[in-house]
């Protein structure tokens, strides 16, 4: 084990949703800084195989495990198979995620429930199992929220409302948790360059609506910080990476 507080060597991650964008840059951060990471994905085997060999080309260990957080019976399969290739978790990443435009006259049961399912119920289910992993030596939980939760532009109401449920569960876990050796913290990005924004439209400059528009490795930094020792004096708390004072 390094005496560097910021070194996850020895650690094992798991990241949900990380095949690409945000997700398979925290995986890759994770791996460089010395973690062994399991590349969560739901569809895109493809792109999660890529961050895999990214990651053993650069010397680092990681593993494609494809389970849709947002069932019980995948997410007890992605631990199992989390364990039996790398060993117990040390750290989860809770970055998976959907988002659909809903303006109020658009929102439907389902997409209420497809929001929600997957982005609050996912977050929950993953957690339940990290923390029974866990065990008694402890670990670190770091749930990727939004600027959203704080700023709720209009026409995204279902998904603003999740990540707001997003934090409210990060500072009730980390206060249930803290006993237990457990820390929950939260990054909360403003407007990311990824596919995702690309192909939507919302980045086509360096502003937007919610600020400068940043980097995947922006929002990677800080979940590795959180997830390492050297934040071991941080919990509970929700971090908003925006480029700007909002």
């Amino acid at each position: 084990m390094s005496n560097n507080p910021s070194s996850l060597t020895g650690k094992v991650a798991i990241v949900t949703g990380a095949s690409k964008g945000i997700g398979a840059c925290i995986a890759k951060s994770l791996a460089a800084a010395g973690a062994s990471v399991v590349v969560n994905y739901s569809s895109s085997k493809d792109a999660a195989d890529r961050v895999v060999a990214d990651i053993e080309a650069a010397g680092g260990k990681a593993v494609a495990v494809k389970a849709n957080v947002a069932k019980s019976a995948d997410i007890d399969f992605l631990f199992a198979e989390a364990k039996a290739a790398l060993g117990a978790p040390d750290i989860l990443i809770n970055n998976a995620g959907i988002y659909h435009p809903t303006p109020i006259g658009s929102i439907t049961e389902e997409s209420f429930h497809q929001h929600f399912d997957l982005n609050v119920l996912g977050l929950i289910l993953a957690s339940q199992k990290a923390v029974a992993e866990f065990g008694d030596k402890g670990g670190v939980i770091v749930n990727v929220s939004s600027v959203v939760a704080l700023v709720t532009p209009p026409g995204i109401a279902v998904y603003n409302a999740t990540k707001g449920a997003v934090d409210s569960l990060t500072r009730s876990f980390a206060r249930e948790l803290a006993g237990r050796k457990i820390r929950v913290n939260s990054v909360n990005p403003g407007l990311i360059a990824t596919e995702g924004t690309h192909a939507s439209g919302f980045v086509n400059g360096e502003e937007s609506p919610l600020g400068p528009v940043g980097k995947p490795e922006d929002i990677a930094n800080i979940v590795t910080f959180l997830a390492s020792d050297a934040s071991a004096w941080i919990n509970g708390q929700l971090h908003y990476a925006t480029g700007k004072l909002l």
